[in-house]
């Protein structure tokens, strides 16, 4: 049997994001919320098998190793969140049911299944707050220096999903502003051999683009959420060649966007 999921030791605990590549002279800003699936003592292991730990529902696996291998690729700066998030979802406002979910798929989580205001608000300070303060800085640095950012989101999804097999292997999601996200899509078509759709398997209908909505477009910057099938990036092998790829088409997607703001 799982242990029991206790409540937080430490309530001054803080989980800052992590900042790679930090001066990288590239526009892109890499962001990768759900890059560890690590719960800290503090929570227990909120009543989760060991398996349930690695699971996709506790972080989306393969997301880290392609967002770090398109940050060598593009000069890019990347950060990613520490933490699982089944402790606090970085991509979900705090009023949001999926910020601490006591159901994930088809998988109950009960060590999130009675979580008191205190509770929510502990997990909000340690978690959440450090995240989007830490990601608004570094947004607000790059755009002091003169590099106005392009902000991309890198998440992974599971090929099945409540027992439907699920066809598209990379999708592009895209919040207020589909400029960036249609480029990406149609450079994804042209240069690889990917199953490539727009607002698949998600949309921000479906609540996925908080980070976006909140970060990126009240300055105005060019954004895109990004959605590789996991199985494609399962090994450490097929998460470079996925960044291969994916470099080339990033690159594209940027170019025809700055050709479209030349023309308007």
């Amino acid at each position: 049997m799982p242990a029991t999921p206790k409540a937080p030791a430490s309530q001054n605990a803080v989980f800052l994001p992590v900042i790679e590549n930090a001066e990288a002279q590239g526009r892109i800003i890499l962001v990768c919320e759900h890059a560890s699936n690590h719960i800290p003592p503090d929570w227990g292991d909120l009543g989760l098998t060991p398996a349930q730990r690695i699971a996709h529902i506790a972080w989306d696996p393969g997301a880290l190793a392609v967002s770090r291998g398109l940050a060598q690729r593009l000069d890019a700066v990347l950060i990613h969140a520490p933490v699982s998030r089944l402790v606090y979802d970085c991509n979900r406002a705090p009023d949001m049911s999926g910020a601490m979910p006591a159901r994930s798929e088809l998988h109950d989580i009960p060590g999130n299944a009675t979580i008191s205001a205190a509770e929510r608000l502990a997990r909000t300070e340690a978690v959440y707050l450090p995240w989007a303060n830490g990601l608004h800085a570094l947004i607000a640095k790059r755009i002091a220096l003169g590099l106005r950012p392009v902000v991309i989101t890198i998440h992974s999804f599971t090929p099945i999903y409540h027992g439907k097999p699920r066809q598209v292997e990379f999708g592009v999601i895209h919040d207020a502003d589909p400029h960036l996200s249609v480029a990406i899509l149609n450079a994804a078509r042209k240069l690889t051999g990917l199953q490539a759709e727009l607002n698949a398997p998600y949309s921000a209908a479906d609540d996925v683009t908080h980070t976006l909505r909140v970060q990126a477009t009240p300055y105005g910057l060019p954004n895109a959420m990004l959605e590789i099938r996991n199985d494609l990036i399962a090994t450490a092998e097929a998460a470079e060649a996925m960044a291969d790829q994916l470099a080339a088409v990033l690159n594209m997607g940027l170019v025809e966007i700055q050709r479209q703001a030349k023309a308007s």
